[in-house]
């Protein structure tokens, strides 16, 4: 029998973080947030009637010893949560059948209304084929990151140039400057005009009102991320419910967003489960993209800080604010976007870089970010969470989501935080 490593051996995981460990951090933490009782405006003020949907994935990186990982979901159908089985290598969700989010005739998101009824709906699977079932939120703006990867690619094949060019609503700007307002700051029309791109090199083409070809698909294949899905989009840059595409048809899940920013993530360990010949982006691509996540200037989910002058703040994840979004009052301004209060103490403070992408509307709220620690501070991570938990439960019309997620944000810091910098 071989014997255990002494306590000194530098590659020994900190105390106590396992993967079980991790898994039911994350669960209690998501617990103790009493989700349940958070309130509906659709219903009145009350508080909602089924339990929301969170799907919530972390990756450590201790500086001794290999990553640690885990997957929690919850649901009306399972609201005390359920730890994802994942395989030793990082590889795909078993045990989970992902069900697609769906909209009615007229392009409604029908599966949050306070009186909707699951059992009624005809639903469609997205990914598994046994095990628990689970209804995958729409990513919201978080499927932008998908379209980032995307350009990137693009750009490393030579069929387009982050510096060429791009024409689109009557306005003629490099790529990579639609591509940094699209991640920045969310935008709408960025995000159209990129979706543009990828038809006019025909990355992506439809034929007879149908999507034939989708390269983001098969990228997403090529590296196990199966529920990833960017589908139905037009070639005149339409990509929500109105165009066909959006809910129900631009999907992610957290452990799969989680893994393409472990892909992404320049100073990560290499993802256990690829081939030594998987796809890769460009170091310049992948400075591009990371350079976008790095300038976000939506700190409003897990991280708070853009939200520092609305009433009744609470701290997340306690993330440092690019200090370029701010005016001379320290009031936020970037793109369509302004947020009241000075800010300038979370652009000078801060534990943490956050690189990441926020996604709000309605019923939905999602995030998802590379985290490191501000010197001192030594913890590295990732995370991505995806919720039915959009701007219908706001306390204030600032506010993306109830303040219940970026007090999430900030307890799994803490805790991962104790583990990575003991």
């Amino acid at each position: 029998m071989t014997a255990a490593p002494p306590a000194t051996d530098p590659k020994r995981a900190p105390t106590g973080l396992t993967h079980d460990a991790l898994a039911q951090a994350l669960r209690e933490a998501v617990r103790a947030q009493d989700f349940g009782a958070t309130a509906d405006s659709q219903d009145g003020g009350r508080p909602l009637r089924h339990f929301p949907s969170l799907d919530l994935a972390v990756v450590a990186f201790p500086e001794r010893g290999a990553p640690v990982w885990a997957n929690v979901l919850f649901s009306r159908e399972h609201p005390e949560g359920v730890v994802a089985s994942l395989p030793p290598n990082g590889g795909a969700v078993g045990h989970v059948r992902f069900i697609a989010d769906q909209r009615d005739a007229e392009g409604n998101s029908i599966a949050w209304r306070p009186e909707s009824d699951w059992s009624a709906m005809d639903w469609q699977p997205l990914a598994g084929e046994d095990g628990t079932r689970m209804v995958a939120p729409y990513p919201a703006s978080l499927l932008k990151l998908m379209l980032l990867v995307g350009v990137g690619r693009l750009v490393d094949q030579g069929r387009a140039g982050w510096w060429r060019p791009l024409r689109f609503g009557g306005r003629e700007r490099p790529v990579a400057d639609w591509a940094a307002d699209m991640v920045t700051w969310s935008s709408n029309e960025a995000t159209s005009a990129l979706v543009t791109l990828m038809h006019a090199t025909g990355a992506i083409r439809r034929d007879g009102g149908r999507e034939v070809r989708n390269e983001l698909h098969t990228l997403f294949a090529s590296l196990g991320l199966t529920t990833l899905r960017f589908a139905n989009t037009t070639p005149e840059g339409g990509w929500g419910n109105g165009a066909g595409s959006g809910v129900g048809q631009l999907q992610m899940t957290a452990w799969d967003t989680v893994r393409l920013l472990w892909w992404l993530d320049p100073t990560a360990p290499p993802a256990p489960w690829l081939p030594a010949n998987a796809p890769r982006l460009s170091a310049e691509s992948r400075n591009q993209a990371i350079h976008a996540l790095q300038d976000q200037a939506l700190h409003e989910i897990l991280s708070s800080a853009a939200l520092g002058g609305v009433p009744g703040w609470v701290p997340g994840l306690p993330a440092r604010l690019p200090g370029r979004w701010l005016q001379p009052d320290g009031a936020l301004h970037a793109g369509e976007v302004s947020l009241p209060g000075d800010l300038r103490r979370f652009a000078a403070g801060g534990e943490v870089w956050f690189a990441h992408k926020t996604g709000n509307t309605e019923n939905y709220a999602s995030d998802a970010g590379i985290v490191r620690g501000i010197a001192p501070r030594r913890r590295h991570y990732l995370i991505a969470l995806l919720t039915s938990l959009g701007s219908r439960y706001a306390p204030h019309p600032s506010c993306a989501t109830t303040w219940r997620v970026p007090a999430l944000g900030a307890a799994i810091d803490a805790r991962l935080a104790a583990w990575l910098e003991a």
